[in-house]
């Protein structure tokens, strides 16, 4: 029989037991728990607190889709592969492990453009004097100091001499410029050296000149018209503006040009916005030593940013035309840029049409740009929802480093090194013509060259390793004429909608269409034609039906092409452009089992578009072969 004492021994020491594997269950789930989940004290004895998820607003939302949706197959009705009817598709957000940040909200409001003629102060300028109508604002010999909130109305002309704003005051002060022409030889004619808000108002039907003179002084304030704080010009008048000793118009907040017409020189950059520069309309001209618009607040991605909501803009730079440190967004305008001397120029320097080195977003607009570099170039993402271009350019005409989509758009490059270029392209809709001396698409990781590219083939700046990089096109009417590559991607392509047509290289060590790990076609059409040395044509992972067909010799340019099934539909019949070898084929009209005939040569009476007849009626030439499609590429040689 056990005791009594025995049994309250037999308990205690479970009990001990239980309390030492509690107290060490605590210690090792203590031991493995992330420091963060518990308060720490720091130097001050203050609780450091776990920091939360900042949820970004998607501002400029990067698309490229890693999981396409196939659209319906293209139609064709009349045979006609060159017009493909394709839907929108849905594309899907590809991850990005870069920041989405929110910008800064401009300064504007309303009340700016809103003031009382009977509260204007006069300032006149007679040459070498000055005459004011109130104490706020003083007159010290040539120079004449703004103190207070208010409208001051500038008439008159100053040979030698200085507007200043300083104020403390909260209100915002307004320049009312009604035919004033003033200069400095040792400083910026206007500057805004303290003020909550300045907006320069450029009175109806006059003319304002601003300049100052060179003195190889960069210290501020370093420009014509200068401002360290807001700053908006607006108005139905002129404005003249020459920094030539660096700058023409300058804020070390933000700009806003509202409206006017202003005609800007300088030595440096034309118009400069240090947090933002914001274009909402006007007529803006600007020839420039350095940028011509700019906004270069670094470290901070929501300052340092352009956006141009509408006007008409022309630039003339030798250096970037528009350059921002974080993104440039342009919502609509007419456009016109020369950078670095145009396409037929070299620079060791940016000379880029457009530049952003975050995001740049084209939504609308009209531009032509001539630029010796990237004609739009963006260091992470470069999206075109919109507009109409006409590029020519001595390196690319688009370029991102990251990430490159076209939603639409009206895209012509005359002139390039490489047509369109990045790490990922994704093409959803769109009509773009691309002539380029080296790759018309060219898919490659890693940051471009500054100035001219070697020639087709060539390695130098801007050449890419092999690597995991893409090309989705989901739709789109897209015209290639390339002495290199048409399509080079060092990585995968996957087409599900669209028309391709690619007049490709004559050399044999470049193709039409040059990938490096597959090519899935499940709709659309692309034909690429050129030389036989390094031709390819979709994968067999496709599900649509391709051909390659080599030719035992060349064939000369002008030569037609002609595909048709044995009952004489037509498939294809096309006028090449350039001696060719080799013709690379995909259409939804090539079907599993049916038998073709292929010819060279002859005659149509069809209507002529990109190199292909519509409709129309084909005079046979040579017939080269018949053939049956018996897989999902079929491949013929020394036809």
């Amino acid at each position: 029989m056990i005791s009594l004492s025995k049994i309250k021994w037999v308990l205690s020491l479970a009990l001990i037991s239980c309390l030492v594997v509690s107290i060490l269950s605590y210690e090792l789930l203590f031991a493995q728990s992330p420091n963060n989940n518990y308060p720490s004290n720091n130097d001050t004895g203050q609780t450091t607190p776990t920091p939360t998820a900042t949820a970004n607003p998607t501002n400029n939302p990067t698309i490229n889709p890693t999981t396409t949706t196939n659209p319906t197959s293209t139609t064709n009705p009349n045979n006609n592969p060159s017009v493909t009817t394709n839907p929108t598709p849905s594309p899907t957000s590809a991850p990005t492990d870069e920041p989405v940040v929110e910008h800064e909200k401009d300064h504007e409001d309303p009340a700016d453009y809103i003031w009382n003629n009977s509260e204007v102060i006069n300032i006149a300028l007679n040459t070498y004097s000055i005459v004011s109508s109130s104490p706020n604002a003083t007159v010290d010999g040539n120079t004449v100091t703004i103190n207070s909130a208010g409208n001051y109305r500038i008439t008159g002309t100053l040979a030698e001499g200085q507007i200043i704003v300083n104020t403390q005051d909260k209100g915002a002060v307004r320049l009312i410029l009604s035919n004033m022409d003033i200069s400095s030889s040792s400083s910026a004619p206007i500057y805004v050296l303290n003020a909550k808000k300045t907006i320069i108002i450029l009175e109806d039907d006059t003319e304002n000149i601003v300049h100052d003179t060179k003195t190889a002084s960069t210290v501020e304030p370093n420009a014509a018209v200068f401002s360290t704080s807001d700053l908006t010009i607006y108005g139905s008048g002129q404005l003249f503006v020459a920094g030539n000793n660096n700058d023409a118009i300058s804020s070390k907040d933000g700009l806003i040009i509202k409206s006017g017409t202003i005609t800007v020189t300088s030595l440096d950059d034309g118009i400069r916005g240090k947090d933002y520069l914001v274009i909402k309309d006007g007529n803006i001209s600007i020839t420039a030593g350095g940028d011509g618009l700019k906004s270069d607040n670094f470290g901070d991605l929501s300052r340092g940013y352009i956006s141009i909501e509408n006007g008409v803009i022309t630039i003339t730079s030798g250096m970037d035309a528009i350059e921002a440190q974080s993104d440039v967004t342009i919502t609509g305008g007419q456009i016109t840029l020369t950078s670095g001397g145009g396409s037929s120029s070299y620079s060791s320097t940016s000379t880029k049409g457009i530049k952003a080195i975050n995001s740049l977003t084209v939504n609308s607009g009209t531009f032509t740009i001539n630029s010796a570099d990237d004609a739009l170039h963006s260091n992470k993402t470069l999206i075109i929802n919109g507009g109409t271009f006409n590029i020519q350019t001595g390196d690319d005409g688009m370029h991102s480093d990251k990430t490159l989509i076209i939603n639409n758009g009206t895209i012509d490059i005359t002139k390039s090194f490489e047509g369109i270029e990045s790490a990922n392209v994704t093409i959803n809709q769109g009509t773009i013509h691309i002539k380029s001396s080296d790759d018309g698409i060219n898919g490659a990781g890693g940051n471009d060259g500054s100035g001219i590219q070697p020639g087709p083939g060539g390695f130098g700046p801007g050449t890419f390793a092999i690597g995991n990089y893409t090309l989705y096109v989901n739709g789109g009417y897209i015209v290639i004429t390339a002495a290199g590559d048409g399509i080079d991607i060092n990585g995968a392509i996957v087409m599900t909608g669209g028309t391709i047509i690619i007049n490709g290289p004559t050399a044999n060590n470049n193709s039409a269409i040059d990938y490096d790990s597959s090519f899935k076609m499940t709709g659309g059409f692309i034909l690429g034609v050129g030389s036989s040395g390094m031709a390819m044509a979709p994968s067999t992972t496709s599900t649509q039906r391709a051909l390659l067909l080599n030719l035992r010799t060349t064939r000369a340019a002008g030569t037609l092409i002609h595909i048709e099934t044995s009952t004489g539909d037509n498939i294809l019949t096309f006028k090449t452009s350039k001696v060719f070898q080799s013709i690379s084929l995909s259409a939804p009209t090539l079907t599993q089992g049916t038998t073709y005939n292929f010819y060279v040569g002859g005659n149509s009476t069809g209507t002529l578009k990109d190199g292909i007849y519509q409709n129309g009626v084909y005079s046979p030439g040579t017939k080269l072969t018949t053939f049956t499609i018996t897989s999902i590429v079929t491949k013929l040689t020394n036809l």
